[in-house]
């Protein structure tokens, strides 16, 4: 039987893999935001969050951090034997089991040029999804980009590395010619954010593969949209986030490491942030 999959949540991430996956999977849909779910063609839009958890066996959630709380609240109820695959940033699986009561949670972290299927994405899995649960999660987000299995404990690295990374390279190319982009890419920044990750735990090989997807991603996201480095630089940084942390840094020493040491703090803090009370 077909799996159907709800996405919680239908901004930039959220529409990219609903846009991406309605062929393949029946995808339903919620988002607060009514204009976002508007017109959508081969997509079923629920009601609300609990009338979207009732009707899938999966549920994407695809919210911000600062509404996460608010979606765990409404569909605990209904949550029982779903799979759940968060793509928040900063949240914990262990924090949504704990809300959830020991539900399978598998944390999803794509990056940008997800938009366009040349993401970094980067997961792991909680204490109570499996493997199968690991492997289909994975198959799903292969439509998207380029996959890699890591230990949640190197979520706030990779965040750093290939989540804020497109923001970090379209910074240093903003002042650039198109023409020089790709050689850029290849003498200076691929080899510095390997480097970078490569410091932060990563071994080699997976340091190689975030930096070189991150930025061959980048360059195609910025050839598909058509959109300039400065444009697309503010979509990767959000307010608060570990790119704006990361890109003051960049502007004060013109380090790409001190960038990533700037977003990985910035990630933890916001991890931090994300434990309960009681864990604390």
């Amino acid at each position: 039987m077909q799996k159907s999959i709800g996405i919680i949540g239908y901004g930039n991430m959220g529409s990219a893999i609903g846009q991406r996956l309605k062929s393949r999977y029946q995808i339903w849909t919620f988002d607060k935001d009514k204009n976002k779910t508007k017109n959508l063609l081969d997509i079923k839009i629920a009601d609300n969050t609990a009338d979207l958890v009732n009707r899938v066996n999966v549920v994407i959630l695809a919210v911000k951090p600062q509404d996460f709380d608010t979606v765990l609240g409404e569909i605990k109820k209904h949550g029982k034997g779903k799979l759940i695959i968060s793509i928040a940033a900063g949240i914990t699986t262990r924090y949504i089991e704990n809300k959830l009561d020991k539900i399978r949670v598998i944390r999803v972290m794509p990056n940008l040029p997800a938009k366009v299927t040349k993401g970094m994405i980067v997961l792991c899995k909680g204490n109570f999804a499996s493997n199968i649960d690991l492997d289909f999660a994975r198959q799903l987000f292969d439509y998207l980009g380029t996959t890699m299995f890591i230990e949640e404990d190197l979520m706030n690295e990779a965040t750093a590395i290939s989540g804020s990374g497109p923001g970090f390279f379209y910074n240093l190319i903003k002042d650039k010619p198109r023409a020089d982009w790709q050689d850029y890419a290849r003498i200076d920044f691929i080899p510095a954010l390997s480097a970078s990750a490569q410091k932060t735990g990563f071994s080699p090989e997976q340091a190689k593969l975030l930096a070189r997807i991150t930025a061959e991603g980048s360059i195609a996201l910025l050839e598909e949209t058509g959109l300039s480095p400065k444009e697309l630089c503010m979509q990767v940084a959000s307010r608060g986030g570990t790119t704006e942390a990361g890109l003051e840094a960049l502007h004060s020493t013109h380090s790409l490491e001190e960038a990533v040491k700037a977003a990985l703090k910035r990630a933890k803090e916001l991890s931090r942030q994300g434990v309960p009370k009681k864990e604390s």
